[in-house]
């Protein structure tokens, strides 16, 4: 039986793709730029706030003053819109619980900011212990850097790579779990298609918030 697992967060816990594409938008609109569909925001996510403001910009306005700009208008804005519509998925806070409860630890691997993901992770897992929630700091490389992973197991000493399961919605989670040498989890609700979680080649798949559990127990 697994002793812990890891969970990313924008995607596989939390469905945060509305509030995310608001506050890109709210910066875009300031700095004089379009807006983007929140599809197109949906492709770029993943790869940590610099890099996703940087993206939703025009081709020809990526610059580094630009993004400074954009991050200056989108941080006040999130922080202050960060749940307006985000949700936990279906079923999620359950097999949180019922991990839990068999003495299996949990943990928060995200590449959300570090202030945004202890917030997030506060108000809608408050009831959930988890042994580390980390998420994008300075000084600090972001997923798929493995660190985030080993960091995470170093809550628990002694345990194993193939004691320790990688739950994610993209191709940075296979990345990254594949990177640590621990089994990866790909959840089909989130923000990549299947294509694209197949393609870095997951351990297992699953389509349901209620599998998580079947996975974790051995059961399927």
């Amino acid at each position: 039986m697994y002793k812990l697992v890891i969970f990313d967060l924008d995607g596989t816990l939390l469905d945060t793709m509305e509030d995310i594409a608001n506050g890109v938008n709210h910066a875009l609109t300031a700095c004089g730029c379009r807006t983007i569909e929140v599809e197109e925001c949906r492709k770029l996510v993943g790869h940590g706030i610099k890099n996703l403001l940087h993206d939703a910009l025009p081709q020809d306005m990526r610059t580094e003053q630009m993004q400074k700009k954009m991050s200056e208008h989108f941080f006040p804005y999130y922080n202050a819109h960060m749940s307006d519509f985000t949700r936990p998925y279906p079923g999620i806070h359950e097999a949180l619980r019922k991990i839990s409860s068999h003495g299996i630890k949990l943990a928060v691997a995200s590449n959300k900011f570090q202030a945004g993901t202890e917030e997030l992770v506060k108000k809608f897992f408050g009831d959930i212990d988890f042994v580390a929630v980390l998420g994008q700091r300075e000084g600090f490389p972001i997923k798929p850097d493995a660190g985030v992973v080993f960091e995470a197991m170093a809550e628990l000493p002694g345990v194993k790579p193939d004691e320790v399961l990688y739950c994610g919605d993209s191709d940075v989670d296979m990345q990254t779990g594949n990177n640590a040498g621990v089994k990866t989890l790909a959840v089909t609700w989130g923000f990549r298609t299947t294509a694209q979680l197949q393609a870095h080649n997951p351990w297992r798949m699953i389509d349901n918030t209620s599998e998580i559990c079947d996975i974790v127990f051995g059961n399927k």
